[in-house]
């Protein structure tokens, strides 16, 4: 594949939908000449959430430990199993995307996966740099998500890498969600002699 043709997934979350800033959201995403091939919205299904965030027992106990010993650190008493605090990341974040409506959408274009990633900015808003979608339309942070023992809600997800992206636009869309067809501006950035013709 051409990596002109490479893709990626993005979601709006229920705090983006419920705030008004799917068009600010879709807006800095096709600024950057990237196009939008696959587009929908729905109320996320619980099974298909499971399957999206499904994490491996070995990164429960790697994140569950962090909380353990960020307690114990703070003189906080621990609770629950190293595991136990792990899996309820997982639980929190489920519970939060089934919450309401999102919207899904395939991203296509030289280096999506990166440039997504760029413009979304870190998964916590209060320390994802300015010019950032998180870093400029929200204020949420791992503290106070945590004391209110909730996710971070940070308006959008991004696949991290290539073949994430691969595995999540297969959960979330099927082939007739996905459209192919060419935008004005791909000539700009894609023809190589500017002749007209799609190299």
């Amino acid at each position: 594949m051409h990596p002109k043709k490479e893709q990626t997934y993005v979601m709006v979350k229920p705090d983006g939908v419920q705030r008004g800033l799917v068009g600010e959201i879709i807006s800095r995403v096709e600024r950057t000449g990237l196009k939008i091939v696959g587009l929908k919205m729905m109320v996320a299904s619980r099974e298909n959430l499971t399957k999206h965030y499904g994490k491996s027992d070995e990164w429960y106990e790697s994140k569950g430990q962090g909380i353990v010993n960020n307690l114990t650190n703070a003189g906080l008493p621990v609770q629950k199993t190293a595991y136990e605090y792990g899996k309820g990341i997982v639980d929190a974040l489920i519970n939060y995307m089934a919450s309401g409506p999102v919207v899904a959408m395939v991203i296509e274009g030289n280096q999506s996966v990166a440039i997504v990633k760029k413009l979304v900015g870190g998964t916590e808003p209060t320390t994802s740099d300015v010019g950032t979608i998180r870093g400029d339309l929200t204020l949420d942070s791992y503290q106070i998500a945590n004391l209110d023992s909730r996710a971070v809600r940070n308006l959008i997800h991004c696949s991290d890498q290539v073949d994430e992206a691969k595995r999540e636009i297969e959960l979330w869309m099927t082939p007739n969600d996905i459209q192919d067809y060419r935008t004005v501006h791909e000539a700009m950035l894609y023809d190589v002699n500017l002749d007209g013709k799609s190299e």
